[in-house]
């Protein structure tokens, strides 16, 4: 499943990323994934959770960050939750979300895996195709 929260900048997407994972690390009985831009949320997310960031490992454009994340789900079968705060600055221009949206929900249902991503952008600047995924703050 496929979860797109959508706001502008300073509009609390981060904070409410951090809460809906750390609930799932304390419901989730596999493991919890968390990946930012930088290493800036250290000490905001539960210690249980693998925090990730994309810049460590030189992620940049969508087809990228796509790998990077079905090769989290390849090597390990125990994911059960994904969670990506600053999406558009990781992958890149929205134009290419949809795409990006569209290859990780069929990853999603096959690894069986919970996705949701912080995008900085209102309901009305996404493609409708996905508008049903989102979640406006």
């Amino acid at each position: 499943m496929i979860t797109l929260i959508l706001g502008k900048k300073g509009s609390g997407k981060t904070k409410r990323l951090m809460d809906m994972c750390n609930e799932a690390v304390a419901s989730s009985k596999g493991n919890v994934v968390f990946i930012e831009k930088d290493s800036t949320l250290t000490y905001n997310v539960s210690h249980k959770v693998r925090l990730t960031a994309a810049d460590e490992y030189a992620i940049k454009g969508f087809d990228s960050f796509y790998g990077f994340i079905a090769g989290m789900c390849a090597g390990n079968y125990d994911i059960t939750d994904i969670f990506v705060d600053s999406t558009l600055k990781i992958g890149g221009d929205m134009a290419d979300l949809l795409t990006f949206v569209e290859k990780l929900k069929v990853l999603s249902e096959k690894a069986n895996t919970n996705i949701v991503m912080s995008v900085s952008a209102d309901c009305s600047e996404i493609d409708a195709r996905i508008a049903e995924l989102a979640t406006e703050i």
